[in-house]
């Protein structure tokens, strides 16, 4: 697989040259042609040049084969093989967010809870009369209380980021507009 150009000056087109269809696919995968994965070589050529075009941009994937491979049953399913492939990397990543989420709900759950008892317990033995000790231990308790919701806090406000880009660029590219050249 070698690129041709890459994007076009436009910023949305981008262009791939292989000899033969199944270099784009992995070829351990035992599904049928059009249900395969796409190769990691070509997901990752795929998926850097699609970073790199402006995010509305309607994005385009030109595979360039020699005449004989494009005339073939394999080039004629491209298209619907590509789109397949990012459709269900998006619904993967989609899963992903959701797990992800459903952590954060039951770690910021576990978290209030465990604040809440450090607050509770470090009230009770903060009292005047047991100063340096019990000071000392109701600072401790307030501070892995609010530890205990670093993790929550993360998750919904950092850890999700990545993932939601990434799903939109798979969908992007799902809705790709795919074509086939031949070229000698």
């Amino acid at each position: 697989m070698t690129p041709v150009a890459g994007p076009d000056p436009a910023g949305s087109t981008i262009e791939i040259r292989v000899e033969r269809v199944p270099q784009l696919f992995n070829m351990l995968d035992p599904f049928p042609f059009r249900e395969r994965d796409l190769d990691a070589e070509a997901e990752a050529f795929i998926v850097e040049w699609a970073r790199e075009l402006p995010r509305g941009a309607p994005i385009s994937i030109v595979v360039h084969l020699p005449p004989e491979e494009a005339l073939t049953r394999e080039a004629e399913g491209l298209p619907d093989a590509i789109r397949g492939y990012f459709t269900l990397r998006a619904r993967a990543l989609s899963a992903e967010l959701s797990e992800l989420f459903r952590v954060g709900r039951i770690s910021l759950t576990i978290g209030i809870i465990v604040l809440a008892l450090c607050l509770g317990i470090a009230g009770l033995i903060a009292e005047p009369r047991l100063e340096s000790l019990g000071s000392l231990a109701a600072e401790g308790l307030l501070i892995l209380g609010w530890v205990a919701l670093w993790r929550p806090m993360e998750i919904f406000l950092y850890d999700w980021w990545p993932i939601a880009g990434q799903r939109r660029l798979y969908q992007r590219l799902a809705m790709a507009g795919i074509s086939v050249r031949a070229v000698p």
